[in-house]
C-alpha cells in the first residue's frame, strides 16, 4: 500500500530552478502542487494540450491564463477548467504562484 499521507513539505520534484511540482495519485484521481517561484513572467509559458481533463485551484498569488484566444486574469482562490484538447498556458503576474492541478484519467507522464 502507498503511503496514505503527504506532509506539506514532501514529495516535491524540482523540474527546474523555477518550478516544483508534488504529485499524489490514485488508480483514477490526480492532484499535483505546482510551485512558481518566477515571477512575474514576461512572457507566457508555450502553449500546451492534452487529452486530460483539468480543474485548477489558485492557492496563491495571480496569473494570466490563456485557453486558445481567450485571455482571463486570475488571483487567490479562482478556479479554473480546461477540457481536453484545447491549448492553454499561464503567465505569473506575482513573484510566487501555487497552483492545485487535478486531471482525469491520471497524467502518466508525470509519474
Amino acid at each position: 500500500m502507498s503511503k496514505e499521507v503527504v506532509k506539506s513539505n514532501e514529495g516535491f520534484e524540482a523540474l527546474n530552478p523555477n518550478l516544483n511540482r508534488k504529485v499524489v495519485h490514485l488508480n483514477d484521481l490526480m492532484v499535483t502542487v505546482i510551485d512558481f517561484t518566477n515571477g512575474p513572467m514576461a512572457q507566457p509559458d508555450p502553449p500546451h494540450n492534452h487529452p486530460h481533463e483539468q480543474i485548477t485551484y489558485v492557492a496563491s498569488g495571480s496569473l494570466k491564463l490563456f485557453v486558445e484566444d481567450r485571455e482571463y486574469l486570475l488571483n487567490e482562490g479562482d478556479v479554473f477548467k480546461i477540457e481536453s484538447n484545447l491549448n492553454h498556458s499561464v503567465q505569473t503576474l506575482t513573484e510566487n504562484v501555487r497552483l492545485i492541478d487535478s486531471f482525469n484519467p491520471i497524467r502518466e507522464d508525470f509519474l
